[in-house]
């Protein structure tokens, strides 16, 4: 009996998290990648897989799921990570009061509220003036995703035989066959992990489904001296007001009014602000976003100052030096919906519009998909 073959089109996390689900199943899997490496929104960005931002229910289940298969394949395929969990600063009553309720409303998943006492012995570089506390969750962990996203390739290939074109742009589907210019590739099932290209394929598609693009700003600052660890990825109160998760706590709504009032440009272009730290111990912080299906492609100094500029209320590192900047796009749906997963037609996948959780969900979701 012949293995069933598949062909996944990107080799960003999404389709890189499709194609491991696939083969472990035993497909015969080829990638096709439009680049000679994945250059996306799957690796720049925090490498933070972070539970903690979804909510309870299948999106929380989800991005467990997705923990365990990041640790199993990083181990397997001896990519670096870190389990250093995360820390949510307080550094206003309204503040803490939400990490109060959200201690008390996610008990059942082992969050510990710690005094600002407690808070700075995780981590050097907090600033203790005006804390309250803080929430520590210790389920996340940080990958480097420039590392990690060019290993796993390797890895499948070697482990499971899957085969990765590279520089090959996909450029029609037509039943079971895909072609790039004048090669052809055929399979039984086709997945399309494009992210924020859904110009080229299957365009109607996505213009039904209501999907916009995503454009964020960030940069690393050099490696800390002396190898200093700052322990815990580090985020505070714009971050309460950013994710789904924090929304169920009672006082958050007056929280998010109050941010409009003090905060209003920093809202404005979608800021809030966090850090983790690779294992050559540099710093990735960020972000903002900016929605639209065509995003400016050019930085804005603004946005970068506005970002270290609150950073300073709440990390004090030793050494500052900005050394990268960069943005990148992602693509999300309008609707608030998680993601996009259609059947344009027989055999053919569209799994797209993970919004900025690819790193956090699309293992979980892969394997809900295939299986």
């Amino acid at each position: 009996m012949m293995k069933k073959s598949a062909i996944v089109i990107g080799a960003g996390i999404v389709g890189l998290a499709v194609a491991r689900a696939l083969a472990i199943r035993g497909y015969t899997i080829t990638v096709i990648e439009r680049s000679s490496k994945s250059v996306g929104a799957s690796v720049r960005n925090f490498g933070m897989v972070l539970p903690i931002a979804q909510p309870d229910g299948i999106l929380f289940e989800r991005a467990m799921n997705s923990l365990r298969i990041w640790k199993s394949l990083c181990d397997d395929a001896k990519i670096w990570y870190d389990e250093v969990g995360s820390l949510q600063l307080a550094y206003a009553a309204d503040e803490w009061q939400v990490l109060s309720e959200l201690s008390d409303i996610y008990k059942h998943r082992g969050y510990q509220l710690l005094n600002s006492q407690q808070t700075c012995s995780l981590s050097y570089p907090i600033v203790p003036r005006n804390l309250h506390g803080s929430l520590f969750s210790k389920d996340e962990i940080i990958v480097d995703p420039r590392e990690a996203i060019s290993k796993i390739p390797g890895f499948l290939a070697e482990r499971y035989g899957v085969n990765f074109v590279w520089d090959a742009a996909v450029t029609s589907i037509n039943a079971n066959t895909v072609f790039a210019g004048a090669r052809r590739f055929m399979a039984d099932e086709i997945l399309v992990c494009s992210g924020s290209d859904f110009e080229t394929l299957f365009p109607d598609v996505f213009a039904r489904h209501n999907i916009t693009k995503c454009k964020l700003q960030m940069m690393r600052m050099a490696a800390q001296n002396k190898n200093a660890r700052i322990g815990p990825m580090l985020c505070a109160g714009l971050s309460l007001i950013n994710y789904s998760s924090f929304s169920v706590a009672p006082t958050n709504a007056l929280l998010k009014a109050r941010l409009h009032i003090d905060y209003p440009e920093y809202l404005k272009w979608g800021i809030h602000v966090m850090v983790s730290q690779n294992q050559c111990g540099e710093l990735t912080i960020g972000d903002s976003h900016e929605y639209g299906l065509t995003p400016d492609p050019w930085d804005s100094a603004l946005i970068n100052e506005l970002i270290l500029n609150y950073l300073k209320n709440f990390a004090a590192f030793k050494n500052e030096k900005v050394i990268e900047t960069w943005n990148g796009v992602y693509s999300k749906m309008k609707s608030g919906e998680t993601e996009l997963v259609v059947k344009p037609e027989d055999g053919v996948t569209i799994v797209n519009g993970l919004g900025g959780a690819g790193m956090t969900l699309s293992f979980g979701l892969a394997e809900e998909i295939v299986s």
